[in-house]
């Protein structure tokens, strides 16, 4: 099951941040919105309600997972970048994958919304200085975070989610 749940493996952060890994990672991050578009590609609405794994989401509660996540990860940003360690809101994810708007939104919507997103997020990405990636935000269930922590997991995030679509994908010939 771990196999299915993280095709990519689990999230591990790089302890070693280096200059070329930073600008690894926004690449990765700015790489992410064309992955998930491809990984759902032609895909009709009977296979966009298939779980990627037993007891998961299906591929269309993943794909709006993303947005939300990589949103609330871009006011992450700016709030750490604006504020002296705030402390963040978590949200319950499960949860937001069961409201209405994410059976009733047409896919191409979110995958729009994360392309626009990343879009602006990589600006900021890009434009930041070497220290502003020590910035540090609380989360209540995790702690301390600094931005390279944030950006290496999201870094992963999008292409982890692409990642368990295009498995199902594949386990099922589609």
């Amino acid at each position: 099951m771990d196999d299915l749940r993280f095709p990519i493996g689990r999230f591990t952060v790089d302890q070693n941040v280096t200059p070329d890994r930073r600008r690894a990672w926004i690449r990765r991050v700015a790489e992410a919105p064309a992955a998930l578009r491809k990984a759902v590609e032609g895909l009709d609405e009977p296979r966009l309600r298939t779980p990627y794994r037993p007891d998961g989401w299906t591929l269309r509660q993943v794909v709006h997972h993303v947005p939300e996540s990589h949103m609330n990860a871009y006011v992450r940003f700016k709030l750490a970048l604006t504020e002296d360690n705030p402390t963040i809101k978590p949200y319950d994810q499960a949860a937001w994958a069961t409201v209405a708007d994410t059976d009733r939104t047409p896919v191409h919507v979110s995958l729009d919304l994360l392309d626009a997103l990343h879009q602006r997020w990589v600006i900021l990405l890009e434009s930041m200085q070497p220290a502003d990636f020590s910035r540090r935000l609380v989360h209540p269930e995790h702690g301390q975070l600094d931005l390279d922590w944030i950006l290496q997991f999201y870094a992963w995030h999008g292409h982890h989610h692409a990642a368990q679509i295009a498995g199902l994908r594949a386990r099922e010939g589609w």
